[in-house]
C-alpha cells in the first residue's frame, strides 16, 4: 500500500539560519574528531553521557517554559506535563539508561538485559523482555511490561550475540551523521543524536526544525560536554540548510524525523518524470544511508468484551489522551478507532471519547500546515462532530465516526492528519478470533503507515484459549514497529529501553513509517517490533492522561527521579499522582 501524508502548505521560517560557511567549518571539526570519538572506550562514552545528566535537570524548567510559550500552554497547568515528559524526562532517561548499558559493556561486554530475559513467544518468535529492568521501574509502572520481538530466523542466542555490534569493532574509523530534527516533540532531536553517537558510533550534526529552533540554546547548554570536544553540533535553517548538509561530502549518513514526502524528496528528488525514472531504475538521488521515522495513521483497535462502566471510561480517557496530546501533532497520535459494528457498547464508548475531549479546551494549531490539512480532510462531510470553541489560531477536536472499513478511497485511511482529527471505522465481524483477524487485515492492508498501533482487549476475553491464540497471532502479524496493548504505543517511545521505529517491512521506495531504529538502550539488532503491555485500568492515573489534574507536578518529580533513580523517591511521585 503506497500513500503519503499531505504536503505541508506552510512551513516555519528559520529566524537565525546558520551560514553555509559556519556549517562547513562545523563539519570539518566533526570530521576531524570522528575517529577519536569512535575509538573512545565504552566507559569513556558513558562518562560523557553522565556529564550531560545534571545539565538536563538544571535546564529543565527553562526548557519547558519555552516550549509552553511556543505551544500556547499554561506552564503552571497540568497540560505542561506534556513538555516535561516528552522533553527533559525522556531525554534524561535516555542519557542515563544508555550510560548504564555502556558501563555494563565496559565491565562485561554485555549491555543487558541479561540472558534470562531472552526467549520465545508461544508462536516461536524470539523475544527480549526489556521492561521493567529495575526495581524503580517496576514500582513506578506496576503491571506494565515491554518486549522486543526479532525477525524470523533470529534465535534468542543470536539476538544476544548481535547486541552492541559497534563496540565489537576493532579500531573503527567513525563517521559524521546528520540528524534532520523533528519540530513537534522536544526530545526527538537530542535523542536521535544520542543514538547516532552512542549506538552507531558517529559524531553528529543536528539541523533543528524551524518550528522548535527556540530550543537551540537549551540543547547547547545541556550537551556542552559533547560540543566542546568537537563531537556534536547544532545548526539552524530551512530547506536550503538541510539540502547543503544532506549532500555535503563530509556527511556519511542521514536520519530524518518528519514526513514521508520530505523523505522521498530527499531520496528520489521532486515529483515528476525524473523521480519516476529514478525509482524504476533503483537510482536514488541520495546515495548515502538514510534512516527515518515518518508517522502513521495509528489504529486503536477495541476488541469487543465485557468491559465495566469504569473500564469503558478509563479506555475513553486513554484514547482521548492519544488524540489530544501535543495538539494531536504526534506521529503516534491515536487516529483511527477500529470497532465491531455489532459490539453492544460501541455507541457508549464513542460517546465517552467525545465527552472527554469536549472537556479539554482546543489547542493552538502550532504546527505548519495544520489548518489546510484539516480543511482537506474534513471538507464538507456530514458525519463530523466538532468539539469546543476554537479561538483564533486553534482548531476544534473533530470526530469522524462511522467510516466504512471497506471504502478503499477514504482519505482518512491513507493520510496522516497531524491535526486534531480522530476517526472511527467499524468492521462487520462480531468478536473473538474473527474480529482480531479482520482488524489485523484492515490495519495492515488499508491504513497508511507502519509506526504504531494500539489494541485493547479485556483480560476475560483474552483468557479464552481460542481468543488468546488469535490475539498472539495478531501481535505477530501486525506490521507496526510499536504495538501497545491496553495502553498507548507512545510508551514505546518514552521508555527508551524499547527500540523506536517503523516495522521493517518498509522500503526505500515505499517508506511508509520509516526505516531503522532509535532509543534502544540495550543496543539490540535484528528487531521486528516492540510490544508494550499495560493493565486495562491503572491507579494512580498515569500523568500523561489529559484528565490528570496534577500531571505537571508528577512530571516535574519524574525528571528528578529519572536523573538519579531511587526507591525512596517513588512515594513522592506516587503521592503527587494520587492528587490527579
Amino acid at each position: 500500500m503506497e500513500h503519503a501524508s499531505l504536503e505541508m502548505s506552510a512551513s516555519a521560517r528559520s529566524l537565525a539560519s546558520t551560514s553555509h560557511a559556519e556549517i562547513d567549518a562545523d563539519l570539518k571539526t566533526l570530521h576531524e574528531n570522528a575517529r577519536a570519538f569512535a575509538r573512545l572506550s565504552a566507559g569513556q562514552r558513558a562518562g560523557l553521557l553522565r556529564e550531560c545528566i545534571p545539565r538536563v535537570v538544571a535546564s529543565a524548567e527553562a526548557w519547558v517554559r519555552a516550549a509552553c510559550e511556543a505551544k500556547g500552554l499554561r506552564f503552571e497547568g497540568p497540560e505542561s506535563s506534556e513538555e516535561w515528559l516528552a522533553g527533559p524526562m525522556a531525554t534524561v532517561r535516555n542519557l542515563r539508561l544508555l550510560a548504564e548499558s555502556l558501563e555494563r559493556v565496559a565491565r562485561t561486554g554485555d549491555p543487558g538485559p541479561g540472558a534470562e530475559k531472552f526467549g520465545r513467544t508461544s508462536r516461536g518468535q524470539s523475544v527480549a523482555r526489556v521492561f521493567p529492568s529495575t526495581l524503580v521501574d517496576a514500582a513506578l509502572y506496576g503491571g506494565f511490561s515491554a518486549e522486543v520481538r526479532f525477525l524470523d530466523g533470529i534465535t534468542p542466542d543470536e539476538a544476544q550475540r548481535r547486541q552492541a555490534s559497534f563496540y565489537k569493532k576493532r579500531d573503527p574509523e567513525g563517521g559524521v551523521s546528520l540528524v534532520l530534527g523533528a519540530g513537534n516533540v522536544a526530545s526527538i532531536p537530542p535523542m536521535d543524536a544520542i543514538y547516532k553517537m552512542f549506538v552507531d558510533g558517529n559524531v553528529c550534526v543536528v539541523k533543528l526544525n524551524p518550528v522548535n529552533e527556540y530550543l537551540d540554546a537549551h540543547y547547547r547548554d545541556i550537551f556542552e560536554p559533547l560540543i566542546s570536544k568537537g563531537y556534536l553540533r547544532f545548526v539552524k535553517g530551512g530547506a536550503d540548510v538541510g539540502t547543503h548538509l544532506t549532500f555535503h561530502p563530509l556527511v556519511d549518513d542521514v536520519h530524518i524525523t518528519g514526513s514521508d514526502r520530505t523523505h522521498d524528496l530527499i531520496v528520489w528528488g521532486p515529483p515528476g518524470a525524473e523521480r519516476e525514472r529514478r525509482m524504476a531504475a533503483n537510482d536514488p538521488l541520495l546515495t548515502k544511508p538514510i534512516s527515518s521515522e515518518l508517522g502513521c495513521v495509528t489504529p486503536v483497535v477495541i476488541t469487543p468484551g465485557p468491559y465495566s462502566e469504569a473500564e469503558l471510561q478509563f479506555m475513553a480517557d486513554n484514547v482521548a489522551t492519544m488524540v489530544a496530546n501535543n495538539a494531536s501533532c504526534n506521529c503516534n497520535a491515536g487516529k483511527m478507532i477500529v470497532t465491531s459494528k455489532h459490539w453492544a457498547a460501541r455507541e457508549d464508548f464513542l460517546a465517552r471519547v467525545r465527552k472527554t475531549l469536549a472537556t479539554y479546551h482546543p489547542r493552538k494549531a502550532y504546527y505548519p500546515g495544520a489548518f489546510d490539512r484539516y480543511k482537506a480532510l474534513v471538507g464538507d462531510r456530514d458525519n463530523v462532530v466538532k468539539l469546543g470553541e476554537a479561538a483564533d489560531g486553534e482548531l476544534p477536536w473533530t470526530l469522524v465516526f462511522g467510516l466504512d472499513a471497506n471504502d478503499k478511497g477514504e482519505k482518512l485511511f491513507n493520510t496522516e492528519p497531524f491535526c486534531p482529527i480522530v476517526s472511527e471505522a467499524f468492521l462487520e465481524e462480531r468478536d473473538g478470533p474473527e474480529f482480531l483477524a479482520a482488524a489485523t487485515r484492515f490495519c495492515n492492508e488499508t491504513l497508511w503507515g507502519t509506526l504504531s498501533a494500539v489494541v485493547f482487549i479485556h483480560p476475560r476475553t483474552e483468557s479464552d484459549p481460542t481468543v488468546k491464540a488469535a490475539f498472539e497471532k495478531m501481535l505477530q502479524e501486525l506490521r507496526y514497529g510499536a504495538v501497545g496493548v491496553n495502553q498507548w504505543s507512545a510508551l514505546a517511545y518514552a521508555l527508551v529501553v524499547t527500540p523506536w521505529g517503523a516495522h521493517p517491512s518498509s522500503t526505500l521506495k515505499n517508506v511508509q513509517g520509516g526505516l531503522g531504529w532509535v532509543h534502544n538502550t540495550f543496543m539490540l539488532e535484528g528487531i521486528e517490533k516492540t510490544v508494550v503491555r499495560g493493565p486495562l485500568t491503572v491507579f494512580p492515573k498515569p500523568p500523561w492522561f489529559i484528565t490528570h489534574r496534577n500531571a505537571h507536578e508528577v512530571a516535574r518529580r519524574m525528571v528528578a527521579l529519572e536523573a538519579a533513580p531511587s526507591l525512596l523517591k517513588v512515594p513522592s511521585v506516587a503521592i503527587a499522582a494520587m492528587r490527579g
